[in-house]
This record gives C-alpha cells, sequence and structure tokens, in this order.
C-alpha cells in the first residue's frame, strides 16, 4: 500500500492549460474515483501519477518518494487502460506474465504467481486462450490480472469499463471492488459514469475544466454538492435548476414572479442578488394544485421506468424533473403543483457557481472557472 500526495501539480500542452493547480491526498488503501466530463483533466491527471505524462510543475509523492523523475516502471504503479492493451499473438497466461518475465523472475515462480492470479480472477480455465478468443468482460480480466501479478503498491484504472456493455459493467464494478478489498492497494480509477463512481469509490474527486471542484465520500458530494457543476453533473436524472433573484427581505427566492421559501441565513446574505436555486428530481412534491407555496407546472412528458417514472414538466418556460413512485399521475398536459422542500433546496451564486453556504462543505481551494 502507497499514499499519493499531488501538490499543486499544473499541466500544460503550449499555452493550453488542461490541468490547473491540483492538490490531493489520497490515502494508503484507499479506493479514489476521479470522476468528470471529457476533457476535464482527470485521465491527464492519472498518466501523470503513472509517469506516462511529463508534469509541467508541481510534484507527485508515491510512498514518501517524489516521483516526477522516475519512470513509469519504477513507481510502484501498475495500469489498466479502457482498451486492454493486450498482446494479440499471446495466451492468457503469457499476457499476464510478461511483466514478470522482462523483470527476470524464474520460470517456476512466474508459473505460480500467473496461476494464483488466474484464480483472483476467475480465468483459470482460459491461460491457453488468446485475447481474439475472450469475451470483453474476460479480456478485463486478463488485464486486471496482468496488474494484479505485479503485486503493485498502485493500481490505476483509466476508464477500463467504458468498452463494455451494460451489464457486464455492472458484473465488472462488482468484481473490481471485492478485489480491491481483497488486495488492499490504494486505487485510482478515473471515470465520466457517475453510477461507477458512486458505486466504488471511497473517496470521490470530481474535476471540471482542469480543477477539482470537490473532495469527498460519494454521499458528501451528492447530497452537499459545492457548485453547480457537481450538482448538475451527479445525479440521474440532473439536479433541476431555477434562475431568480433573493428578496430584499432574505425569506424568499424569487422565480419568474413565483415566491419559494429558503433559509433567511442565506437569503439576507445576499439579499437582491441574482442566483441559481437547485433541487434534485427525486426531492421534489407533486401536492394538490392550489396547495399553497406550491409551484404550478405543465406535463411535456413521462418516462417509465418500472420502480417509477420520471415527469418532465415545464414551468413559465424552464424545463423541471420530477421523480416519482406513482404510476397514476403525470399525464402529458395536465397541470400539476410542485413543492420544493426547504431542506433540500441548494443555492449558487451566478457569479463563480459555488454553493452559498459551501464553507461547510469541504473542498480544495480551486480556480474560478466559466459555468456558462
Amino acid at each position: 500500500m502507497a499514499e499519493i500526495r499531488i501538490e499543486q501539480v499544473r499541466k500544460s500542452y503550449g499555452h493550453n492549460k488542461v490541468v490547473h493547480g491540483v492538490d490531493l491526498n489520497f490515502r494508503s488503501g484507499e479506493f479514489v474515483v476521479i470522476l468528470g466530463p471529457s476533457g476535464c483533466g482527470k485521465s491527464t491527471l492519472l498518466r501523470m501519477i503513472a509517469g506516462l505524462e511529463d508534469i509541467t510543475s508541481g510534484e507527485i509523492v508515491i510512498d514518501s518518494k517524489v516521483v516526477n523523475q522516475l519512470e513509469p516502471r519504477e513507481r510502484g504503479c501498475a495500469m489498466v487502460f479502457q482498451n486492454y492493451a493486450l498482446y494479440p499473438h499471446m495466451d492468457v497466461a503469457a499476457n499476464m506474465g510478461y511483466a514478470l518475465k522482462v523483470a527476470g523472475v524464474p520460470r517456476e515462480e512466474r508459473d505460480r504467481r500467473i496461476k494464483e492470479t488466474a484464480r483472483i480472477v476467475g480465468l483459470e480455465d482460459f491461460l491457453d486462450r488468446k485475447p481474439g478468443q475472450l469475451s470483453g468482460g474476460q479480456r478485463q480480466r486478463v488485464a486486471m490480472g496482468r496488474a494484479i501479478i505485479r503485486e503493485p503498491k498502485v493500481f490505476l484504472f483509466d476508464e477500463p469499463l467504458s468498452n463494455l456493455d451494460a451489464k457486464l459493467r455492472v458484473q465488472m464494478r462488482v468484481e473490481i471492488r471485492r478485489l480491491h478489498k481483497r488486495l488492499s492497494a490504494t486505487s485510482v480509477f478515473v471515470t465520466h459514469d457517475q453510477v461507477e463512481a458512486m458505486t466504488l469509490a471511497d473517496k470521490l474527486v470530481v474535476m471540471y475544466k482542469g480543477n477539482v471542484e470537490q473532495v469527498g465520500t460519494p454521499l458528501e458530494v451528492y447530497n452537499t454538492p459545492r457548485t453547480r457543476f457537481v450538482g448538475s453533473f451527479i445525479g440521474s436524472p440532473a439536479m433541476n435548476f431555477l434562475e431568480g433573484t433573493f428578496a430584499a427581505d432574505g425569506t424568499h427566492f424569487i422565480f419568474d414572479g413565483i415566491a419559494i421559501a429558503i433559509d433567511p441565513a442565506i437569503g439576507k446574505a445576499n439579499a437582491g442578488k441574482p442566483a441559481a436555486l437547485g433541487i434534485r428530481p427525486e426531492h421534489a412534491r407533486m401536492v394538490p394544485n392550489g396547495t399553497p407555496g406550491s409551484i404550478p407546472a405543465t406535463v411535456d412528458f413521462v418516462e417509465e421506468l418500472g420502480a417509477g417514472r420520471v415527469i418532465h414538466s415545464d414551468i413559465n418556460g424552464s424545463t423541471f424533473a420530477l421523480s416519482i413512485t406513482d404510476h397514476t399521475t403525470g399525464e402529458t398536459g395536465q397541470t400539476i403543483a410542485l413543492q420544493l422542500p426547504l431542506e433540500h433546496i441548494h443555492l449558487f451564486s451566478n457569479e463563480t457557481g459555488i454553493r452559498l453556504d459551501a464553507t461547510s462543505v469541504a473542498a480544495p481551494v480551486r480556480d474560478l472557472v466559466s459555468y456558462s
């Protein structure tokens, strides 16, 4: 196991800045997921940890040793790639044992470790097969076995499940988590899939435009998003946002003439200022039409999900999604009334995108970015 420290790490390609002064600390044995959209810098950060990309500035420390100038093989890391990166002319055993062969490990010891690793990843009966004879899930197991056999201090996963179908991705998530628990190595997993992130992570790192937006447990990030981007990116269906202004007395948020009750401590500190109100679809409630304090909306269309349904509605030109378990309500064209519980309302600054009560939410300092 190894602790990883990332201190003011930046990466630029010429004038194009990709990673902006990232500071992170991963504890030994922790499973860290770096989550973000394509182009946010997450894979670049992972490749810098692995030594596959040079660092423009800053330091990466693995197991108390600065590794900036070390070759990838000297860092104690093993990487699992999105495209498996297997040798097509070698069988499973040769693919898994190749690194040991290059390192000069004796044949007897190599065979022992290949068999043990194959047992761990469930490939004992496939050691003589070539990658072309395997399914996608089996090939991914070979790739993981090749990493495991090296007995590294750190496992690095670069979107390893994105080429698999939905059922296999669920299965492989379970297997990866079991392997991590069994091996107790420090793992860093990069993905743009929030379901993978929420189910796998001990620690979740959300990135956007080369910055770290928030760090925390999956539930901390979900329940208390530090920025508007985090609120919009985590959760399915996505968080609803209403654009408006704080009332002069700070007791309400005014959206298109509709007054929505809010935490007065936040409202009074921002009286008269424009902002965005966010609430998750599962936290809004449908109430009888005419209920005091409710917001009228018109049903646009309905998504049936089996266990429930998502009602997509229109509020004076703004879209609003509502998740419910009742299959008897919410028909296209129907007028409904929505209630936004005070305890589930999130308020974000229009200027910075930061949650207005974010002082209570742990997150690193970051450069300001555009949320347009």
